[in-house]
């Protein structure tokens, strides 16, 4: 814990509760998920979608306070993250958990049963995967933690797409690939201007454990395979021709700025490349939903 040793709350503040649940990274994957939800073809009743975007997120922010409950003594030395309610003690550790398993059974059986099963079992693959697969067994033990774990971020869309067609596509397939291969060059660019906070901490990531030179390559290699799995969703025919076209020119600025990082010296290559990249992100899949909702248009 920190050197203050903050006393155990008994039962902490509402805000405190909400924190547990990683707002933040919720917004992005409701965000996918409402975009494959919009993209899958068939029609969902709303109050029906409502629901599903809901479960999405409650599962993502529970699995994101089992997350915090299970990294409290990692939290309480890296700088980003020693605000957090339990690094703190606003809330007792056994109730940040109790929460977290709470709303990830809600959150499951509610998409089971007011919509399918499917993407009920997708929503708690997703929620194991990220909890059993990337917070306890590799984020401490491999610099390949965000690599497999980031599968976990990955299936949003899959989820959504589910929610309206009961089933998995190679369409839905597409999309979770390309999340995944968006994932370690966004988590690296972060990690190479955070390096001395996970070394201080104790986690593997690429750059403490690999080194910066080999951080960069890794960047530049995924930023290349993203370019034409970025393509796909055109391709595919989930998408038109414009989202073809502006995925094609953001995967090349993508490239490019792994290109700046691998020649330039510093921090600042590499936190323009975080920031691109949720741009980058938040870009591909607004032409998605704007896609689809213009296909829906001309279809009635």
């Amino acid at each position: 814990m920190t050197s203050q040793s903050p006393a155990i709350a008994a039962g902490g503040e509402v805000r405190d509760y909400i924190a547990l649940l990683k707002p933040r990274v919720m917004s992005l994957v409701v965000y996918t998920g409402f975009a494959g939800l919009l993209a899958a073809p068939g029609h969902l009743h709303p109050v029906l979608a409502a629901v599903a975007v809901l479960c999405i997120a409650v599962s993502a922010g529970a699995a994101g306070a089992i997350n915090m409950w299970y990294e409290r003594d990692i939290d309480a030395v890296m700088a980003r993250t020693q605000g957090r309610p339990l690094p703190q003690g606003r809330v007792n550790p056994d109730e940040a958990l109790a929460f977290g398993v709470a709303l990830s059974i809600f959150s499951v059986m509610l998409m089971g049963l007011a919509v399918n099963w499917v993407a009920a079992g997708l929503l708690a693959a997703a929620n194991l995967f990220y909890v059993f697969v990337y917070t306890i067994w590799l984020k401490r033990r491999t610099p390949q933690n965000i690599v497999i774990g980031g599968a976990a971020g990955a299936f949003p869309p899959m989820i959504g797409w589910a929610a309206v067609t009961g089933g998995v596509s190679i369409e839905s397939l597409a999309l979770f690939l390309l999340i995944f291969l968006w994932t370690p060059p966004h988590f690296w660019a972060l990690a190479l201007f955070a390096k001395s906070d996970y070394a201080k901490a104790g986690v593997p990531m690429l750059p403490v454990v690999a080194g910066i030179e080999a951080t960069k390559k890794q960047i530049f290699y995924y930023c290349l395979a993203l370019l034409p799995v970025s393509l796909l969703p055109s391709i595919l025919g989930t998408a038109g021709w414009l989202y073809g076209a502006v995925a094609g020119i953001m995967s090349l600025g993508f490239l490019g700025l792994s290109l700046r990082i691998l020649r330039e010296e510093g921090d600042k290559a590499a936190r323009q490349t975080f920031g691109y990249s949720i741009l980058y992100l938040f870009v591909l899949f607004a032409l998605l939903m704007t896609d689809s909702a213009a296909s829906h248009w001309l279809n009635w």
